[in-house]
C-alpha cells in the first residue's frame, strides 16, 4: 500500500503526466481500496499516454504543459485544412526570421533575483492602465484575419479573454467587428488602427470604434517600409487551393470580408498602412480621437520622446512580432531605453516573443506597464478554438503568479528593476 501510494504521488508530481486528466485519475486511485491497485495503476499509465496523440501532439487544451505545445497542434489543425499559406502567414517573420526569433531568445539575456521567506499566500496580479483595472498585465495583441483559424475570429478570443479579465486589442482587419468583440468581451476592447491612405476612411474607422465604446485607439506605425515575409511566400508555393475568392486583387476586395470596413467607402484607398504617415499625421489623428491614443511600433527612445511631444497617451514597444523589419533588434532589448525616455509620463507596453510567465515579469521589471502576447493565443485558437485561448491564458497566468511569489513581489507595483539583472 505504501509503495503504491508512493508510485501514485510520484506520477502526480511528474511533468510527463501532470495533466488535468491524469491528475483526476490519480486522485481517484489515492482514495481507492488497495485491492484495486493493479488494474487502476495501468489505467493511470494509459491516461498519461492519452495526453498526447500518436504523433506526440496534444489532443486537448487541458493536456498542454506550456504554450509551446499549442504550436504543433495549431500547425496540424491548419494543415489538415490544406491551408499551408495560412500557417505560413502566422509563423512568418521577415527575411530570415532573425528579428522574430530574437524577440524570444533575448529574454534569456536577463535573469531574475529571487527572495526567500516571503509570505506568498496572497498575490495580486491585477494592474491599472488608464484607470481601468485588468485582471492581469498580460494582454491580447492584434492579429489580422483570425477567421483563417477559427470561424468566430476575434469573438471567440474575446470570450476567453473576458472570462479571465484580461484586455485585448482588436485588429482593424480582423473578421469580427469591434462591436461584436466588445459584446463578447463584456467590456470595451482597444482598437488597433491601420489608417489607410484615405483620411475619410481613417475617420470612419475611429468613429466606428469609439461608437462601440473602445477607450483607446492604437495606431500601428511600423508597416510603412514594406516587408519581405519570406516564410509566407514559401508556404504559398505549397498551397493548392483556389484562393481568389478571398484574395482577389484590389483593396475593396481585400477588406470585403473584414467587418470593420462594412459600410465604409474604400474606393479611394490604395494602401492599408498609411505609408505616407508623418508626425503631422499623428497630430491630425490626435485631433479626432476622443479617448486615448497610443502608437504601436516604437523601438527607440528618440521616437518615444517625439511621441510625447505630439500628445500621445501611450506607447507599445513592438516590431510586429518580428514581422515589421529585419533589424535583429528584440523588443525587450529596447524596452528600458523607451521607458527611460518617457520617464513615467505615459504607460509603455511591450509585445514580441513572450512565451513564459517569467518573460512577463522580466518585461514588467524593466518598466513595462503591461505585456502583450500574439502567436501563442492564435496557436490556442487554431488548435482548440476558444478553449485553446483560455488554456494559453491560464498557463501564462499561473506561471506569472508563481514567479511573482518567487521574486517576492506580491503585487505589480512591487515588481522593479531590482528584480532583474543582465545574464550576460
Amino acid at each position: 500500500m505504501i509503495a503504491r501510494r508512493r508510485l501514485l504521488k510520484f506520477l502526480a508530481a511528474s511533468p510527463l503526466v501532470a495533466t488535468p486528466t491524469v491528475a483526476s485519475a490519480i486522485a481517484s486511485l489515492l482514495a481507492s481500496a488497495p485491492g484495486q491497485a493493479l488494474a487502476q495503476n495501468y489505467d493511470v499509465l494509459r491516461a498519461s499516454r492519452r495526453a498526447l496523440g500518436p504523433d506526440g501532439i496534444i489532443t486537448a487544451p487541458g493536456d498542454a504543459l506550456n504554450v509551446f505545445e499549442f504550436e504543433p497542434a495549431a500547425k496540424k489543425a491548419v494543415l489538415s485544412q490544406d491551408a499551408p499559406a495560412h500557417w505560413g502567414y502566422l509563423e512568418s517573420g521577415v527575411d530570415g526570421d532573425v528579428t522574430r526569433d530574437a524577440n524570444h531568445t533575448a529574454y534569456q539575456r536577463y535573469s531574475l533575483r529571487v527572495k526567500r521567506l516571503i509570505d506568498a499566500r496572497k498575490v495580486d496580479s491585477s494592474v491599472k492602465v488608464f484607470g481601468e483595472t485588468w485582471g492581469s498585465p498580460i494582454f491580447i495583441c492584434p492579429v489580422s484575419s483570425l477567421g483563417a483559424y477559427e470561424p468566430e475570429a476575434g469573438v471567440a478570443v474575446a470570450r476567453a479573454v473576458g472570462k479571465r479579465k484580461h484586455q485585448m486589442i482588436l485588429s482593424t482587419v480582423d473578421n469580427a467587428s469591434i462591436a461584436d468583440v466588445n459584446k463578447a468581451l463584456g467590456s470595451p476592447a482597444w482598437f488597433q488602427l491601420y489608417p489607410t491612405d484615405d483620411w475619410a476612411v481613417t475617420q470612419a474607422l475611429v468613429n466606428c470604434a469609439e461608437a462601440a465604446g473602445s477607450p483607446a485607439i492604437v495606431l500601428t506605425v511600423d508597416r510603412q517600409g514594406g516587408r519581405n515575409t519570406e516564410d509566407l511566400f514559401r508556404a504559398r508555393r505549397l498551397d493548392q487551393r483556389d484562393c481568389t475568392a478571398c484574395h482577389t486583387p484590389g483593396f475593396a476586395n481585400d477588406v470585403s470580408r473584414k467587418a470593420n470596413f462594412f459600410d465604409i467607402d474604400v474606393s479611394k484607398v490604395t494602401n492599408l498602412y498609411g505609408t505616407g504617415m508623418t508626425w503631422e499625421s499623428v497630430d491630425r489623428l490626435r485631433g479626432i480621437v476622443k479617448g486615448k491614443l497610443l502608437l504601436k511600433g516604437i523601438m527607440t527612445g528618440d521616437d518615444a520622446k517625439q511621441a510625447l511631444s505630439h500628445g500621445v497617451d501611450g506607447i507599445l514597444v513592438s516590431n510586429h512580432g518580428g514581422r515589421a523589419e529585419e533589424s535583429g533588434q528584440a523588443t525587450i532589448g529596447v524596452l528600458a531605453e523607451v521607458v527611460d525616455a518617457v520617464d513615467g509620463r505615459i504607460p509603455v507596453l511591450v509585445d514580441g516573443g513572450v512565451r513564459r510567465g517569467t518573460d512577463v515579469l522580466k518585461a514588467l521589471a524593466l518598466g513595462a506597464t503591461a505585456v502583450g502576447i500574439g502567436r501563442p493565443y492564435v496557436w490556442g485558437l487554431a488548435s482548440f478554438g476558444e478553449a485553446g485561448v483560455d488554456r494559453v491564458l491560464e498557463i501564462l497566468g499561473a506561471e506569472f503568479v508563481t514567479i511573482m511569489r518567487q521574486v517576492g513581489a506580491l503585487n505589480i507595483k512591487e515588481i522593479t528593476r531590482g528584480n532583474v539583472t543582465s545574464a550576460l
